[in-house]
């Protein structure tokens, strides 16, 4: 991995239908920091050149409107799990790599990519929520924290309900930390249970511009 390159960005308008924006470059971490202030994301399959997304619409979840159903109440009140934050990001990003999701053939986070999101934590812009039982972790979710704004990039659950209670800690974390804005980047029914929504890439960027 290349720490001195920083690559730019093409305009997020220039994004094809799929919000595509841009196809190589490198992990770095000026290169993903720049990225993620520009609205910009890499997803791809490993093996693949590195590809580079700003989806129209994008999905958001503002922490101070995330919902919490009779169900999930339960269980936070059960105190069936303990929250701790960035006790374990290695290990979150690893679950998340190895989880077995429904409908998923496979994980897009490679060697690559898991090396450097533990760069980008050691550096402290990636953070991990975490769900633990018995101590053991049992979920929880990873991301980048610039500014006021969290960009998630991935969750695991190995119990029912463990993902849903690290975020919505998580979120309430970032709430009383003055963080207005966590990005989930597309669609999952996962995450529009907690309130997720659409907004247009101009309002996320112009989100972005403020908030960061």
């Amino acid at each position: 991995m290349d720490e001195e390159v920083v690559y730019d960005f093409p305009d997020v308008n220039t994004a094809n239908e799929n919000g595509l924006v841009a196809v190589g470059g490198n992990l770095s971490l000026g290169t993903l920091l720049n990225a993620y202030t520009k609205g910009i994301f890499p997803w791809y399959n490993p093996g693949e050149i590195i590809q580079w997304y700003s989806p129209d619409p994008r999905f958001v979840l503002f922490p101070d409107k995330i919902k919490i159903s009779h169900s999930m109440r339960n269980v936070l009140n059960k105190r069936l799990f303990k929250f701790n934050v960035n006790k374990a990001f290695a290990e979150v990003i690893k679950h998340c790599r190895t989880a077995k999701r429904d409908g998923d053939p496979g994980t897009w986070i490679s060697d690559e990519v898991e090396e450097s999101y533990n760069n980008l934590f050691e550096k402290g812009f990636a953070h991990s929520a975490e769900a633990w039982e018995n101590n053991e972790l049992v979920g929880g979710l990873y991301g980048v924290l610039i500014g006021k704004v969290f960009f998630g990039e991935s969750m695991f659950s190995n119990k029912s309900n463990a993902s849903k209670f690290a975020l919505i800690n998580w979120a309430q974390v970032l709430q009383k930390n003055g963080i207005e804005l966590i990005d989930c980047q597309v669609y999952t029914a996962h995450l529009e249970s907690l309130g997720a929504e659409f907004i247009s890439r101009k309002e996320f960027i112009e989100l972005l511009k403020k908030l960061i």
